[in-house]
């Protein structure tokens, strides 16, 4: 008995001590989180994801102060177990009823155009030579649901967080230039409010952006344009898996004395995107009380948005400004892309 109480001691004292660890990095990964949301409110950008306002927050710190050293276990917590959590809950915002109202028409038309632009990203990466994790989070975020997107693709590939931060800031630029530029253009293109909603939702980059595009409209495009979005959103599942199938099969070339090997990579297993399909089955059947949702879902962005501090708390500048122009050329490529090919399709669908 004395040796079992001895032993649960030891291992609260061991839980004490990393709790005590993680303390400073944690919390200070909570305040930029918080002061990016009320940055954002105080400023009147509510379009603006609190993603962008706290990863600029954390590289201007990381860059001008600097980060202590005991910082570093909460920070690598927030990046590694509070995005899981975080992108699992995520599901609660997605139900199957949503695919019902966007249509197979509406579903075949996001899904093509996210499955070409994520390839014509990736293509387009290599050829201008850039890194391949780099340009495959250029393709997530610009193909599925802007930074949150790449911070969850992110957890497959493990780029460096100056290709996170290089991706962010791609999405943020182009995204907002849809945000300006679709509204201007749906009475030149003469499109009717649904399929403005479904070109909007297809092709914008964040859930903000295309809200803040898409209601400006008329509250017609606007809700079309959130449900397509949202239906957009639920294929981050299956792209990761996807991504980490392929990625661990991709043949790893290895120069050793002039003659190439190839062996193939473990498959990742990113549990958390079975918790994310369980929140969205949680979601479509009501399981979860409408009060007690609405809580999960202000959380949810709370908790991302301090993951994404941590990112840019372990950005370094001069390691981005290293990567030079190609990649935000990647960037502008895939922005194009998506814009004129979901159009394309949209047109053709109601022709």
């Amino acid at each position: 008995m004395q040796s079992l109480t001895l032993a649960v001691d030891n291992r609260s004292v061991r839980y004490w001590a990393a709790g005590q660890r993680l303390l400073p990095g944690l919390l200070f990964a909570f305040t930029l989180a918080a002061v990016a949301f009320e940055l954002r409110n105080l400023l009147g950008v509510t379009a603006l994801s609190p993603l962008i306002v706290v990863i600029v927050l954390g590289i201007a710190f990381r860059n001008t102060v600097g980060i202590p050293g005991f910082f570093k276990s909460g920070v690598v917590f927030s990046m590694r177990r509070i995005l899981r959590f975080a992108i699992v809950l995520l599901g609660l915002q997605l139900s199957f009823a949503q695919l019902v109202k966007v249509g197979a028409v509406g579903l075949a038309v996001i899904a093509v155009t996210l499955a070409c632009t994520f390839m014509f990203t990736a293509w387009l990466g290599h050829r201008l030579g850039i890194d391949r994790k780099l340009a495959q989070l250029i393709a997530a975020g610009t193909s599925i649901c802007g930074a949150s997107a790449i911070i969850a693709t992110n957890t497959v590939t493990g780029a460096s967080d100056e290709d996170v931060a290089y991706a962010v800031a791609c999405v943020t630029v182009f995204g907002s230039a849809s945000m300006l530029l679709y509204p201007a253009l749906a009475g030149l293109l003469q499109l009717t409010p649904h399929a403005f909603g479904l070109w909007a939702g297809a092709s914008i980059h964040e859930i903000a952006q295309v809200v803040a595009a898409a209601f400006q409209n008329g509250v017609a495009s606007g809700h079309f344009g959130t449900i397509a979005k949202l239906s957009r959103v639920m294929l981050l599942g299956p792209m990761i898996l996807a991504l980490g199938y392929f990625s661990a099969r991709r043949l790893q070339t290895i120069d050793d004395d002039r003659i190439e090997r190839s062996t193939p990579q473990s498959v990742p297993k990113p549990w958390f995107v079975l918790g994310f399909i369980v929140m969205m089955l949680f979601n479509s059947f009501d399981l979860i009380p409408k009060v007690e949702k609405a809580c999960l879902v202000q959380a949810t962005t709370f908790l991302l948005t301090v993951a994404v501090a941590t990112m840019g708390l372990e950005t370094d500048l001069g390691k981005l400004r290293a990567k030079g122009w190609r990649p935000l050329l990647v960037g502008a490529g895939s922005w194009l892309f998506i814009s004129t090919f979901s159009l394309v399709l949209i047109e053709l669908a109601h022709a």
